[in-house]
């Protein structure tokens, strides 16, 4: 009988979320992560077959009006930031990861405060360490991995190896755009977001983006750097391009004003 995944089974991260957010009401996720009605949803498999993102890239340009190479840069760095967030919020709140096969990511696009809304399917497998207590119940949606290694293994496996990368090459055959301005958007948002959720996680939240990004092999996309206060802030050594825009936009971090 296959998996079904619940609100338990993800409610270190709905809880990770909230204390980023305020809200369950968050742009660019489903409510509470889960889908259970696919009505208006696609599995992101028919954006990486190229089914669907013609579309995403058509609403890009329709909300920011840049180039094309611009437009997919942003839509890429909404896309990869909601994505990569539950999963790497799993992993520091609870090394508890949902594997974000293509098949179980549901997305849409009505929701224009973010390009696309995603969502999970219950269907989706989450990765523990043997001490998790998901571990002992022998459910069919939980995958138990032996230690540390392994589950950062697992991680990139889905987010980057079967997920992200696979969307990049499908981007890349619309848009002409360099993977590693693509990659620094991805290392980035995993940054800001670790940076956000700080107060809720546990450990040094440097030391937990030094082995996420490590994992992933994309520590030399981003630096920390002191922030007016002392605090770890993010610095780019790429360009997401906001720059470029009829309405230019410079992000804080952003490797343009340094240069």
């Amino acid at each position: 009988m296959p998996g079904r995944l619940t609100a338990a089974t993800l409610a270190p991260i709905t809880a990770a979320l909230r204390q980023m957010f305020g809200t369950d009401d968050v742009p660019g996720l489903a409510p509470g992560l889960l889908v259970t009605d696919e009505f208006g949803w696609d599995p992101a498999t028919r954006l990486l077959d190229g089914t669907r993102l013609p579309e995403l890239l058509r609403a890009a340009s329709r909300q920011w009006g840049g180039s094309p190479h611009a437009c997919a840069a942003l839509a890429w760095k909404s896309y990869s930031y909601w994505a990569a967030l539950p999963v790497v919020l799993g992993w520091a709140s609870a090394r508890r990861v949902p594997l974000l096969d293509p098949a179980d990511t549901l997305i849409h696009f009505e929701d224009h405060r973010a390009l696309p809304t995603m969502g999970l399917r219950p269907s989706t497998t989450v990765a523990v360490l043997p001490a998790d207590p998901l571990a002992l119940a022998g459910l069919p949606e939980v995958r138990v991995v032996p230690g540390e290694a392994e589950l950062l293994g697992a991680l990139r496996a889905s987010l980057l190896d079967a997920h992200l990368a696979p969307m990049i090459s499908a981007i890349q055959a619309e848009v002409r755009i360099g993977t590693r301005t693509l990659l620094g958007s991805v290392a980035s948002g995993i940054a800001h977001g670790i940076l956000r959720a700080a107060d809720g996680l546990p450990g040094s939240s440097v030391a937990t983006i030094d082995t996420l990004l490590g994992a992933l092999d994309l520590r030399d996309l981003v630096d920390l750097v002191p922030g007016p206060s002392g605090e770890p802030t993010v610095q780019r050594r790429t360009c997401c391009l906001a720059f470029t825009l009829p309405q230019p936009k410079t992000c804080q971090g952003c490797c343009v004003r340094h240069t």
